[in-house]
């Protein structure tokens, strides 16, 4: 694809080559984002960061990625706090907006409402989540994730076994991985759910099209055997009725220690979208694994700021000038990414 100028709504957007650019720039955003040095490639540019659903990781690592980069951040994180509120269509909202701004992400509860939006702006728009659509930047990252993690073990993605756990039928972060891992060649899918939150029929249906194999279950412990990943997700309360329809899934699959070495490879790395839901009735990823050296979680949130700078440098066609304007960074920052 054409990054420069391009909206990222999708992961069909790319095909294998594509994610190999936006993985080659990521590597090289290291020193950046880990505050070895620092660059003012984007100085004076403006990114609107719309965001209206809850957020934390996914707004904080884009405006985090856009300052490591030099630019600077204008925020709305409620629809009541925007004119959408006051009946304002998203039309004149990207119009307005995209007048301000460089560059736009936008989250939002509606499925298309990110790519209703940006058919009307005139800056590049990044999806951060359209209802339970897509995640397309939480896909790269979590791609780009279980490259480096299968990479230090000796593996690639190509003929990996990943089991993807909990609220499949809601879960936006699933979703797009999945698609996105078509992109490479013969993928065991295992993925284990209660069978009224089972993978959407026509992403299980693509998948199998690929060429890949698909394992359904609702045995957990079955299920973790002989995978090189296990992404857990939780419970989507927010795509739910009411509360009390989602807690009657609320806690269903769990993974601790003991489940983990009694049903996983040794080398098996444990990944998660975040928020876990850590309270008692749901705790689907025990604080017993903190600690453990294959818990990749927060490798992942790392991850994602080196993706996200990434998707920015490429859309706003400064890969090749970032350099030009770096330099060390003053503060003390040793030892926070090792």
């Amino acid at each position: 694809m054409e990054f420069r100028g391009a909206h990222i709504l999708s992961v069909q957007q790319f095909n294998r080559e594509d994610v190999d650019t936006i993985f080659s720039v990521a590597d090289s955003m290291e020193p950046y984002a880990h505050r070895l040095r620092m660059t003012k490639v984007l100085d004076g540019a403006i990114l609107g960061n719309m965001f209206f659903e809850p957020s934390t990781r996914t707004r904080v690592s884009f405006g985090c990625a856009f300052n490591l980069l030099g630019g600077e951040v204008r925020e709305t994180t409620d629809v009541k706090a925007s004119s959408i509120s006051k009946g304002e269509s998203l039309y004149d909202t990207a119009r307005v907006i995209s007048g301000y701004s460089d560059a736009i992400v936008m989250r939002h509860p509606q499925v298309g409402a990110v790519a209703e939006f940006a058919k009307a702006s005139r800056v590049p728009v990044i999806n951060g989540g359209d209802g339970s659509n897509e995640h397309p930047s939480q896909a790269l990252l979590d791609l780009y994730t279980i490259r480096k993690e299968l990479h230090s073990k000796g593996r690639g993605i190509d003929d990996m076994h990943i089991a993807m756990v909990g609220d499949l039928k809601h879960g936006r972060t699933v979703h797009s991985l999945s698609q996105l891992l078509m992109l490479y060649k013969n993928i065991k899918f295992t993925l284990i759910s209660p069978k009224e939150l089972r993978m959407p029929e026509d992403i299980v249906s693509n998948l199998r099209n690929a060429g890949n194999q698909v394992i359904e279950t609702e045995d957990m412990e079955k299920g973790l055997s002989d995978n090189d990943t296990v992404y857990l997700t939780r419970i989507q309360e927010e795509r739910f009725t009411t509360k009390l329809e989602a807690d009657i899934y609320r806690g269903r699959f769990r993974l601790n220690q003991a489940i983990y070495t009694r049903n996983c490879q040794p080398n098996t790395v444990i990944m998660h979208p975040l928020p876990r839901d850590s309270r008692a009735d749901a705790n689907e990823l025990d604080n017993d694994l903190n600690q453990h050296p294959n818990l990749a979680i927060f490798r992942q949130t790392d991850n994602g700021v080196l993706v996200r700078m990434a998707l920015f440098a490429l859309i706003l066609d400064v890969t090749e000038q970032i350099d030009d304007s770096s330099s060390k960074v003053n503060w003390y920052t040793e030892g926070r990414f090792e």
